[in-house]
């Protein structure tokens, strides 16, 4: 029996594979293979959207110095994972143009759909707490029109709690978003 083995992919060999195809791909790395990620329903890209202007708008508010940016921004959790949040903020000054990777995020969201929510809710939260500057998760779910909010706690424990009305705090850095705002 001839079986080949496939080499693990390093986030780093990702990178360079995604930015030498004809069309970018939406795709992620998983345990170093990569990802292809299914075609975006309607309401998840408006959803995305509100996401990425609310988070936008809070840290004008809030006077925060920071960066929102929409799906497209890889997010490497280790050597062979790399995820591509749908919005992602991280806090100073602004990022080299050139750079392909948000390695300090402190809020990370992602949408549900019916293809990402088994990982958005399990193995997802495990990996983005896994590093340091991760703050806050928020999961979307379009079909329950609510938000659950991942928090790292000061003692360091995680909590969550779901809403679907409300205001949300996400402190550090120090932002209130409205639920209604995220959802659209």
């Amino acid at each position: 029996m001839n079986i080949a083995l496939r080499r693990a992919m390093t986030v780093a060999d990702f990178l360079d594979w995604a930015e030498a195809q004809p069309e970018s791909p939406h795709a992620e790395l998983i345990n170093g293979q990569i990802v292809v990620m299914a075609s975006e329903r309607v309401v998840h890209n408006r959803i995305k959207g509100s996401a990425y202007v609310a988070l936008r708008q809070a840290i004008t508010t809030a006077g925060v110095t920071g960066e929102v940016f929409a799906d497209g921004i890889t997010i490497p959790i280790d050597t062979f994972t790399a995820y591509e949040p749908d919005a992602t903020l991280r806090c100073g000054p602004p990022l080299p143009g050139n750079a392909r990777t948000v390695e300090d995020p402190v809020v990370v969201v992602e949408v549900l759909s019916p293809t990402s929510a088994h990982s958005d809710t399990s193995a997802k939260p495990i990996g983005y707490f896994r590093l340091a500057t991760v703050r806050h998760y928020l999961v979307i779910d379009p079909d329950t029109r609510s938000v659950t909010h991942y928090a790292r706690r000061a003692d360091g424990n995680l909590g969550s709690t779901t809403h679907t009305t409300g205001r949300l705090l996400l402190d550090p850095p120090g932002l209130a978003l409205d639920v209604a705002a995220l959802l659209g």
